[in-house]
């Protein structure tokens, strides 16, 4: 067993209501940390066989932002697939269709 371990920080600041007005992480390997907006974290429980899943995004979160997020989220999924599963094709399909949500969403890409 490896005794080298890292640790990943998430603290969540929330208002009265119970939202989001801050959502800052950093992880042992980093400098510094970061404050975001929105995170999607989805963690595999392999005795229940489901995922546990956390979405959170501030009240600063735009709209605009949002849909590019997503859109990053879903191509990140893609590639992670793609080497997890080693199948091209399924994966490819998850770009096309990642090309077709930022059409819909009318997402201008870099």
């Amino acid at each position: 067993m490896s005794s080298n371990t890292k640790k990943v920080n998430i603290t969540v600041d929330l208002d009265d209501e119970n939202i989001p007005t801050n959502i800052h992480w950093e992880a042992t390997d980093s400098n510094e940390g970061t404050d975001c907006r929105a995170m999607i974290m989805s963690l595999w429980d392999h005795n229940r066989k489901d995922t546990l899943r956390l979405d959170l995004w501030t009240r600063k979160m735009t709209r605009d932002e949002m849909k590019i997020f997503f859109h990053q989220t879903l191509v990140t999924m893609a590639d992670t697939l793609e080497n997890s599963i080693d199948d091209d094709r399924i994966s490819g399909d998850m770009r096309d269709f990642c090309d077709y949500f930022a059409e819909k969403m009318e997402i201008k890409e870099k």
